[in-house]
């Protein structure tokens, strides 16, 4: 049963039963919670990540969660959790593991870069297995290892409310990438996954062709980070002739791989005739001029669906710059495009200019700024990227939720 908003007297005297001391960071957030006066009827996130602070705090210990969650327990009203950037340990997740179990209200939760292991990410997917309100969960930067993945990926068979789950940067390994690439096959509610920097120690690429061997089947995944895999060419053909029968995917992250034109010829292919996806994201690969012909061949001619373009760091000249921009005369489609990190020379500059100038492009969906010197015009970097909040969101102001990830609110389940 839920009481009336008053997190801050409830929490000091948990803290008083318990005899532990109250942590005020945690105090000071639960002050500001009893002020919303929508509170008890929009519900909110407890903001409570260790790193969003000009000031420091003293960061969320494992006893100071044990505290926490007593107050929540009575609190139906809280529906997100963050708790990014802590201290918590195996024992703190054993705190939230039976938390999830017995909380039926809780949507959102943030864990990420913690130091939660294997047997920490046991406790939390299991408890998962019988928790049918959490949509949204991030583990990123734990190292769970392997062993832990393939907990997260047994969860994925049983549980039919997770709707956002990021294991990017937590040491999975190729036995549970496989495993969850097999569980997504049956999976029918997962809409978004993040797996990004496995640790894989051969250069076979059996995890692509299983994630190619997914995307045939599974008709719910909106959201797919594939960064970091070490793909080459090959995985992206595998990747491409799956997403020709695929109907539900938005988004593509294949960032930090090994893709050059040879791959982007399969892309370039593939987006002239998907009609589904909306983000497509290739930074820091090496797509080079060539790959920029791909791409802006099938823009200009025959894709009128993409939405977000990143091809930040691929060692692109003007000249494959001048043809994305060329592209982005007659398709009025493509909203957002991200090219810093290339070779920009005056003329690309310049042809990037007149797009903002006129308003084919705007400041917020770029990042790149004109400036002029003397009469030449030049392109400055904007924090603008598709990871503009993947790993921060600033605690003094909102964050509109299609800010995160550049998402396009395509899965708008929580407030991040």
């Amino acid at each position: 049963m839920s009481v009336l908003p008053d997190l801050h007297l409830h929490y000091v005297q948990a803290c008083q039963n318990l005899s532990q001391p109250e942590n005020p960071f945690i105090a000071r957030v639960l002050q500001e919670a009893d002020k919303n006066d929508e509170i008890s009827t929009k519900g909110i996130t407890l903001k409570l990540a260790g790193n969003n602070h000009l000031v420091p705090v003293p960061r969320v210990t494992d006893d100071d969660l044990r505290v926490l969650v007593t107050v929540l327990d009575q609190a139906a009203f809280v529906t997100g959790l963050d708790l990014a950037y802590n201290l918590l340990t195996d024992a703190g997740a054993e705190t939230i593991a039976t938390f999830l179990q017995e909380n039926s209200t809780l949507q959102y939760l943030n864990l990420m870069f913690n130091d939660i292991g294997t047997s920490g990410a046991e406790l939390i997917a299991e408890a998962l297995h019988s928790n049918q309100s959490l949509v949204h969960l991030r583990m990123t930067g734990n190292k769970i290892g392997n062993q832990g993945g393939m907990f997260f990926a047994s969860m994925l068979k049983i549980n039919s409310t997770l709707k956002k789950l990021d294991l990017g940067d937590c040491d999975l390994g190729l036995q549970c990438l496989i495993a969850t690439a097999i569980a997504l096959t049956e999976n029918t509610s997962l809409k978004a996954i993040n797996l990004n920097r496995p640790l894989l120690s051969n250069q076979q690429e059996e995890t692509t062709v299983h994630m190619a061997r997914m995307l045939r089947s599974n008709s719910s995944l909106v959201e797919l980070h594939l960064g970091k895999h070490g793909m080459k060419n090959f995985g992206v053909e595998q990747l491409c002739e799956a997403l020709y029968g695929n109907s539900s995917l938005r988004y593509l992250d294949l960032s930090c791989n090994n893709i050059t034109h040879d791959g982007v010829k399969f892309l370039g292919e593939l987006l002239k005739r998907n009609k589904t996806l909306r983000i497509l994201d290739l930074d820091a690969n090496r797509i080079e001029d060539i790959g920029a012909m791909y791409l802006s061949e099938a823009l200009e001619t025959r894709n009128m669906t993409l939405q977000a373009l990143s091809i930040v760091s691929n060692n692109i000249t003007g000249e494959g710059l001048l043809a994305l921009a060329r592209a982005l005369e007659s398709n009025t489609t493509l909203t957002h495009i991200y090219i810093w990190g290339n070779k920009l020379d005056r003329d690309s500059s310049g042809a990037f200019w007149e797009l903002l100038d006129m308003g084919r492009l705007e400041l917020g969906c770029t990042d790149v700024a004109p400036y002029e010197v003397d009469g030449e015009v030049f392109l400055a970097e904007l924090s603008h990227g598709l990871g503009k909040h993947r790993y921060w969101a600033p605690r003094s102001a909102a964050v509109d939720p299609g800010a995160a990830n550049a998402s396009l609110e395509i899965v708008p389940v929580s407030e991040y």
